[in-house]
């Protein structure tokens, strides 16, 4: 499911044919898709040591601040909203945008920018979907409508927490969010589940129905993977996604909109990822 992206397609910002036809058809049959080389290891690697001590500031804070927030060693997390740590290739990647647009249509807009922190030490996530589907019990399900653009600070393999893929799963349509033992079961005979395992610089994109868990990290160090979800424009849009004045011109190229406001100050990122109302 791996697509490796040529530096002619990042110079030019967009996939050939080809590429968008297997990534597409990917996404719609197997659920998800992986483009090789993507982001850059730089910015990645300047994220990371961000991101990590940001980490311990969350788990070391107050329990009545981080209760519910760190599941079986997994913690929402996001980047922070605001310069030096935003970039063009992270927040509005024109690879992927090109891609998003391709798939949902002109008019599609992201309605999320955060991620989530695997720790070392973590348990395994119960399986799941991170959204139900629009019309239930239509078996194949509706097309694709959301999908979620995962972007890991390094290179992932099973030691470090992989997340756990199980492919054709989204079409599913006569399932809840919350999946039982019986429909795990029922489904592994059918077709088992794969790691999703990832080089530093790609990009997962997996439709928000697709089943999966995050899987235990047995290495030292915390798997950061930044996330954003874009979406089909008729769908309904929630509060706008806030960052801070300073970084407007990250935005200046967008395909997908990124239905960001921009504040005068940065709010507390790390426990409240949406802002103050405004």
């Amino acid at each position: 499911m791996r697509i490796e992206v040529s530096s002619n397609e990042l110079e030019q910002g967009e996939l050939s044919n080809d590429h968008l036809e297997q990534a597409i058809n990917n996404i719609q049959v197997e659920g998800y898709t992986i483009l090789g080389n993507t982001v850059s290891t730089d910015h990645l690697d300047f994220l990371h040591q961000k991101m990590t001590d940001d980490s311990h500031s969350i788990i070391s804070a107050n329990a009545e601040k981080w209760s519910g927030r760190l599941q079986i060693g997994q913690l929402q997390q996001g980047p922070p909203p605001f310069a030096p740590y935003l970039f063009t290739d992270i927040v509005s990647n024109p690879i992927v945008e090109h891609l998003s647009i391709t798939l949902l249509g002109e008019g599609a807009f992201n309605g999320f920018y955060n991620g989530n922190t695997n720790s070392p030490g973590s348990t395994q996530q119960g399986l799941h979907m991170d959204a139900g589907h629009l019309w239930p019990n239509l078996n194949p399900s509706h097309p694709t409508v959301s999908v979620v653009v995962n972007i890991p600070t390094i290179e992932v393999t099973e030691a470090e927490g992989a997340i756990e893929l199980w492919p054709g799963t989204h079409l599913i349509g006569d399932v809840s969010r919350g999946l039982d033992t019986e429909a795990e079961e029922n489904r592994r005979q059918v077709r088992p589940p794969v790691r999703g395992e990832t080089q530093k610089g790609d990009v997962l994109i997996r439709d928000m129905r697709l089943w999966h868990r995050g899987t235990p990290n047995r290495s030292d160090q915390y798997r950061h993977m930044i996330a954003l979800v874009h979406n089909v424009g008729w769908l309904r849009r929630g509060q706008r996604l806030r960052y801070v004045k300073g970084c407007e011109s990250i935005f200046q190229n967008c395909r997908v909109d990124p239905h960001a406001v921009f504040i005068d100050e940065c709010h507390d990122y790390l426990f409240d990822y949406r802002g103050p109302n405004v």
